[in-house]
């Protein structure tokens, strides 16, 4: 039997002093939080901070876990071809230590909204659902699962 193959990600949910939210727009979701993959050999703690910067510029620090996400869709890569693996996601609240939002290579705008409007700037169905997660975040920690295609549905969700 095969090793079984995930991709380990983790978002950061960055705030400022005022509770405003930093969100950045990227080329496939649209507005999202700042997040990816974590590098081998790297925590999830230090690959969170290392994305949230390298997205935004920002200099973040952690503050808790906030939520555990799997996505056990499988999917194709945006060029229709490759397999992508299952992913499992670690959502971090974190807050803004310094800098100025600062578009990359990998996101072509990033701005702080107020947590009261920043639905009104997200459109992808996962990603809804897991900046409602944030914003409701009463300190327990959520799992859900889901797939996003053919169209997006959560399979499971509870806290943990």
């Amino acid at each position: 039997m095969p090793w079984p193959t995930h991709i380990v990600a983790a978002a950061g949910y960055v705030f400022d002093k005022n509770d405003n939210i930093l969100i950045v727009k990227t080329e496939h979701r649209g507005w999202d939080c700042t997040g990816g993959q974590i590098a081998v050999g790297e925590s999830l703690e230090n690959g969170v901070l290392r994305e949230i910067l390298e997205e935004s510029g920002i200099k973040a620090s952690l503050r808790c876990l906030a939520g555990v996400y799997s996505n056990v869709g499988q999917d194709l890569f945006h060029d229709g071809l490759t397999p992508i693996p299952t992913k499992v996601m670690f959502d971090f609240i974190c807050d803004h230590i310094e800098g100025k939002p600062t578009p990359s290579n990998e996101t072509s705008d990033v701005i702080w909204v107020p947590k009261s409007t920043v639905l009104k700037y997200v459109t992808a169905p996962a990603c809804l659902l897991r900046f409602k997660n944030i914003i409701e975040f009463d300190g327990r920690v959520r799992y859900c699962s889901y797939v996003t295609k053919p169209e997006f549905r959560v399979l499971s969700s509870r806290f943990v």
